[in-house]
């Protein structure tokens, strides 16, 4: 048995990054295409250095169950860098009721990735720290032949 004290809530139950969101009638979530990565393809000889930004269209799903919180709650979501450059993403007012209710919050954002690698997001609820969802951007060469020379006569 554990010994340990389990938190008194609010608890989460699902963090994910996807491609879409569907919102039925009955307010029960869809998920289309949970995604970690993103693989961006150039055409070229080589990778331009530095590489082009990327912008992809993306969906943050949280889900929380409230426990013995109650009341209006603060999320905030904060973007790390590969470079670790931290900055605000977004922030919204949740109200959690208690008990097994919960809330979902469902975002929409049209991202700009400048730099290579793994971006963090950090979940906060008034400024505590809840998890982090990683996203990978990588680049994918696809060499194209020089064109072929003229024979000489």
């Amino acid at each position: 048995m554990v010994s340990q004290s389990i938190p008194q809530g609010p608890y989460l139950s699902m963090a994910v990054i996807c491609e879409r969101v569907l919102r039925e009638q009955d307010g029960v979530l869809s998920l289309i295409r949970v995604i970690d990565r993103l693989t961006h393809t150039i055409v070229g000889r080589e990778l331009p250095d530095p590489p082009p930004p990327v912008s992809h269209m993306m969906w943050f799903v949280l889900a929380l169950k409230s426990g013995s919180a109650r009341g209006r709650q603060t999320l905030k979501i904060v973007q790390e860098q590969p470079s670790g450059l931290r900055k605000d993403l977004l922030e919204h007012s949740l109200m959690l009721e208690g008990e097994d209710r919960g809330t979902n919050f469902v975002a929409q954002a049209q991202m700009r990735f400048d730099e290579e690698g793994v971006y963090w997001f950090d979940v906060f609820l008034n400024d505590q720290f809840m998890t982090r969802m990683p996203f990978r951007l990588t680049y994918n060469l696809v060499r194209r032949a020089a064109p072929p020379t003229p024979p000489t006569a």
